[in-house]
């Protein structure tokens, strides 16, 4: 089962389908974007994720259920997916969202820092994940935004523990033990790593084996890797 502290953590925002509830997170890059997942935006046979008019963003949320006065709810303008994502190996698994209109930060509303292409974040490293995500594998999402604390795990030795699935723009973080991990629901959201009072946004949450099992950790999109275009689409 798996151990996650319950807390308030300012830079996750939780994305809807209308009428379906929670389906991703994201992280707030600056008054007008988002950063999530590209395969959160895929369609599928049911419903069109690609579509701006599909989502709503809720921003500053920390019950799923409780749309407080500290919550500011936005539509979206636009999802740009990356043109090279690849919905079998999940390499290049990065989107960006426009909200229609700027949020305002506040003590439950802040930006996340995007890291510069030159920025490491050295195996062993603290990172922290956050998400409403299943709490078990196979479970149901969370109520309350969780929090856990894991490590970034050696990329040679992540891509021989997953089978050499693991391409430049992927990296891994977790616990190899097992326990800790991001699950279902939490995918788009940030890989966040402290570096003094700031907290830089090193991965989003993509892919993985299951859930926390043991040696099977958790892969992210390396956020470096895609900084020019995040600058080119956005402007951030």
């Amino acid at each position: 089962k798996k151990k996650k502290v319950i807390l308030i953590i300012k830079k996750t925002q939780t994305l809807h389908v209308k009428k379906y509830g929670h389906v991703c997170g994201a992280s707030i890059i600056s008054p007008n974007w988002l950063v999530t997942a590209a395969h959160c935006v895929q369609d599928d046979a049911s419903t069109r994720f690609s579509q701006p008019a599909t989502w709503e963003a809720y921003l500053g949320l920390h019950m799923q259920q409780k749309i407080g006065d500290a919550v500011e709810k936005r539509n979206l303008k636009q999802i740009i997916s990356h043109p090279n994502y690849n919905s079998f190996t999940f390499d290049n698994d990065i989107a960006l969202m426009e909200l229609g209109a700027p949020v305002n930060y506040s003590d439950y509303i802040r930006p996340i820092c995007l890291p510069a292409p030159q920025h490491d974040f050295p195996s062993g490293n603290t990172v922290w994940i956050t998400g409403w995500g299943a709490t078990r594998e196979g479970g149901y999402a969370a109520p309350v935004l969780q929090k856990a604390q894991v490590r970034i795990i050696n990329k040679t030795v992540c891509n021989n523990l997953m089978g050499g699935r693991l391409t430049s723009r992927m990296l891994c973080a977790g616990v190899l033990r097992g326990g800790i991990d991001a699950c279902q629901g939490d995918s788009g959201g940030p890989l966040s790593s402290p570096s003094g009072t700031h907290m830089f946004l090193a991965g989003v949450v993509s892919w993985g084996d299951g859930c926390a099992r043991r040696n099977k950790p958790g892969i992210y999109t390396t956020v470096t890797k895609f900084r020019g275009w995040i600058k080119e689409k956005t402007g951030v």
